[in-house]
């Protein structure tokens, strides 16, 4: 029910209460914050750490709606963060693999970066290759975003905004843009995502975290056991354009409907190097419901995804050049599991739309649950 996507009325939040620099919950759920430096124009990048009554804690911080740390437990009570990340600003200020960033604002791809809205032609960046990837050059990875800390009943949390111009990478109306981090005591990372406009365009928002269970540093993610609820992914062509066909998981490397190693198969994938495709999740769109789950059976750590996008794609850090440039991370030693709506959908009118008119909400939300077993 797209409703869930487009929602007129605002996004209403309880009990909110902004935050000083560090403010406790309860006096055990806190929010701290630190400063991480400059932006090369002098604006002031924050950090934010929010804990909850366990001592488990993630941060984020404002230079691109970042996702930084996620420190939870193994099966034996030994926290490790399980989310790549750098230890300091300088390499989230130039190029890096989308490390915990908000990809906006098209994330993955259009075909040619070309589309029509209401009979009007568009030419967006190309920034790989042909096709247009994540935003462009200057997406929501590399600006600079408001944030506001926050108290709820039973979590803590952090709002960043961001204005986007008319015009920025091609796209056309301005763009108001939520991204809203929240943590309970259930280890529950909600990420919700918001956006109006002034005028039509197209907008598809994800988190792109690079996840390793193991925790950073731990090696391959050969040996984690994935389930996909998806019976579907998107075909695509040479360059991973979506086509606009949809192609049954069964009897391919890409069936994750039982149980599986994500390196079971992953050899099998020579064109892309490993997994990086687009799942049709299963159930109604808009409905927040189970998308994926992953176990690592070495530390017992389990991540389980539940999102109201349509799609999902699991990417198996294919490319990671194993030296500073990711933090030291090589090849399949992450996954990424993106929840989104579907790639090149302005150019394929049988995908779940992408355009936001003025007037409408977008309104997204995932859950990334932490546990054990």
């Amino acid at each position: 029910m797209m409703l869930a996507r487009y929602a007129v009325t605002s996004l209403i939040l309880t009990c909110i209460v902004p935050f000083a620099n560090a403010i406790a919950h309860s006096n055990t759920m806190k929010i701290e914050t630190k400063s991480l430096g400059e932006t090369p124009d002098g604006q002031p990048v924050t950090q934010y750490t929010l804990t909850n009554s366990h001592g488990h804690s993630l941060s984020v911080m404002n230079w691109g709606a970042t996702l930084m740390d996620v420190n939870v437990p193994d099966r034996d009570g030994k926290r490790a963060n399980v989310n790549l990340a750098f230890d300091s600003l300088q390499p989230y200020l130039k190029g890096h693999p989308y490390f915990g960033s908000t990809v906006g604002r098209f994330c993955n791809r259009i075909g040619e970066g070309k589309f029509t809205i209401d009979g009007k032609d568009y030419q967006v960046t190309i920034n790989h290759g042909e096709h247009h990837l994540h935003g462009g050059k200057t997406n929501f990875t590399y600006q600079y975003w408001t944030g506001e800390s926050y108290q709820g009943e039973d979590r803590v949390g952090v709002r960043f905004h961001l204005t986007s111009p008319d015009g920025q990478e091609g796209f056309p109306g301005t763009v108001e843009a939520t991204v809203d981090y929240s943590w309970n005591d259930n280890n529950e990372l909600t990420i919700g995502f918001t956006a109006t406009t002034d005028a039509p365009t197209h907008i598809n928002l994800t988190n792109h975290s690079y996840w390793n269970l193991g925790g950073f540093g731990s090696g391959t993610i050969r040996n984690h056991v994935a389930v996909i609820e998806a019976d579907q992914w998107l075909d695509v062509d040479e360059d991973l354009i979506p086509t606009g066909k949809l192609n049954d998981v069964e009897g391919t490397p890409l069936d994750f409907r039982q149980p599986i190693n994500l390196g079971a198969r992953i050899d099998q994938l020579e064109a892309t190097k490993g997994y990086d495709h687009c799942y049709v999740v299963r159930g109604e769109i808009g409905d927040q419901r189970l998308a994926a789950r992953v176990i690592d059976p070495d530390s017992g750590r389990v991540l389980e995804i539940e999102t109201t996008q349509p799609g999902v794609q699991l990417y198996t850090a294919n490319h990671l050049p194993g030296n500073e440039n990711s933090a030291g991370h090589g090849q399949h030693e992450a996954f990424c599991l993106e929840t989104q709506h579907y790639p090149n959908a302005p150019n394929r009118a049988t995908f779940p739309s992408t355009l936001l008119r003025p007037g409408m909400k977008l309104h997204e939300v995932t859950v990334h649950r932490f546990l054990t077993e």
